[in-house]
């Protein structure tokens, strides 16, 4: 038997997405073999992302700083407003260097079978923001999956201005597939090929 530390630190890291039981218990030994040159330059690395990392208030990026860094580029365009269901979602496309306005992160899709309804994701604010004259397009970045063509419907309906230009990613997404899997240049290519909903 382990030491109830150790023991917690495999549970623990194995509540990480990829790692299982077996998994975890290996990265386990190899932080506390390696404790000078990983564990503790982790455990430092992660208490200060705990002490300094922020929501934004704006789009629901995560930063050092309040707003965040692309809430504040004044070189993004303003009036395209980029949704997508997570922080992966809204990284994934920053890789890809094709999008450069602004994003709005929603906390995840609707699921009624995961118990996930419109008061559980961050669509008040949205609707706000695409209440804004100035906003001249929504782009819903969504997963081709049953839960994000059917947040992605909720969405359309609610966004009535008719002014407003409202569109999905193109080809390249395939369906089933998650933003957050894709290569730089399939995002890339779904972006620039983006079409009406």
């Amino acid at each position: 038997m382990n030491s109830p530390e150790i023991e917690h630190l495999i549970h623990l890291m194995s509540r990480l997405p990829g790692l299982g039981p077996r998994s975890a218990r290996r990265a386990a030994l190899t932080l506390l073999k390696k404790r000078e040159a990983l564990l503790e330059p982790l455990a430092k690395a992660m208490s200060d992302a705990a002490a300094a990392i922020r929501t934004c208030p704006d789009c629901g990026n995560l930063d050092t700083q309040v707003p965040c860094a692309i809430c504040t580029d004044e070189m993004r365009d303003g009036g395209i407003l980029c949704v997508v269901a997570d922080v992966a979602d809204l990284w994934a496309l920053e890789r890809s260097g094709a999008f450069r306005g602004r994003y709005h992160v929603l906390g995840g899709t609707l699921s009624a079978l995961d118990g996930i309804g419109p008061d559980d994701l961050n669509l008040p604010s949205l609707i706000e923001r695409a209440a804004n004259p100035s906003l001249r397009e929504v782009i819903l970045a969504l997963g081709a999956t049953v839960t994000g063509q059917t947040t992605a419907h909720y969405i359309t309906d609610r966004l009535s201005r008719p002014d407003l230009q409202i569109s999905g990613l193109a080809h390249g997404v395939p369906v089933g597939g998650e933003l957050d899997f894709l290569d730089d240049g399939t995002l890339s290519a779904a972006i620039s090929a983006r079409r009406p909903v």
